[in-house]
């Protein structure tokens, strides 16, 4: 429960992780505008901080079906979500997922194609999905600098520290570190391959959570550079700015038989 507490945690204040969801959350919200309503699934929901928003954002449009492979975080999107009547929560994995074909118009999974194994979880997001329906996919840009720096040489870094902290007996506590992630990101052109693969087509793809900055520069900037939370469409980009984005996200409609 702790997790599912942190990770909730982690969308408030300031901070790049703040950031980042902020952003993510935009873009999600503004792929959907379009779209009228109907099921939608949300596979690997957390706490959910996403299920609630379009609650809030978007009464009565969809019914809303969320699952996440965690109890912890079913548990703390139900107590999110207490008293909705247009949702269902259930435990279950992407790659396997308890649903009949074709049961959803729009189906979403945000920050979960990283850590799984995507080409079979993007097989049951397909399998899923109604004809025509959409699809919406988050993914940690593997190729910004921001990610670039972070994977390669600021987490190392703090792993080389603390490897020495311990050896200069420094407490548990106090020592630096960074724990492996499991991260398998991969970039835009594959990611769409993979979609088409799956008989899902792209229609859409928007970088976003840009950022110049690398960490822990990031943190610094982030205590006097707030402007994210009143305008989070400068934090967003289709166009030449997009390779500062920490992430992306991929609209793709299944083909109709």
């Amino acid at each position: 429960m702790a997790e599912a507490l942190g990770y909730a945690a982690a969308h408030d204040g300031w901070g790049p992780s703040a950031r980042y969801f902020y952003s993510r959350l935009y873009v999600v919200q503004d792929s959907l505008r379009a779209c009228p309503g109907g099921e939608l699934l949300d596979v690997g929901c957390g706490p959910g901080m996403l299920v609630r928003r379009l609650l809030d954002t978007r009464p009565g449009d969809f019914h809303i079906t969320a699952c996440d492979q965690s109890r912890a975080m079913i548990k703390a999107a139900a107590d999110r979500v207490a008293g909705a009547d247009d949702v269902d929560l259930t435990v279950a994995r992407i790659e396997d997922l308890p649903f009949p074909d074709e049961s959803f118009d729009v189906v979403l999974a945000m920050g979960v194609l990283e850590y799984t194994d995507a080409a079979r979880a993007l097989r049951e997001l397909a399998r899923v999905v109604r004809p025509g329906g959409l699809v919406l996919v988050t993914m940690l840009n593997p190729h910004g600098p921001y990610r670039l720096f972070e994977w390669g040489v600021f987490w190392p870094a703090l792993r080389l520290l603390g490897r020495l902290e311990r050896l200069l007996h420094v407490r548990t506590g106090r020592r630096h570190g960074a724990a492996v992630s499991g991260i398998r990101a991969v970039a835009p052109v594959r990611l769409r391959r993979m979609l088409r693969e799956v008989g899902l087509r792209p229609e859409d793809m928007v970088h976003y959570d840009l950022t110049p900055l690398v960490p822990p520069l990031d943190r610094v900037a982030r205590r006097w550079a707030r402007n994210w939370r009143a305008h989070p469409e400068r934090t967003v980009s289709r166009g030449t700015r997009r390779w500062m984005g920490t992430g992306y996200l991929v609209a793709a409609r299944r083909l109709c038989q």
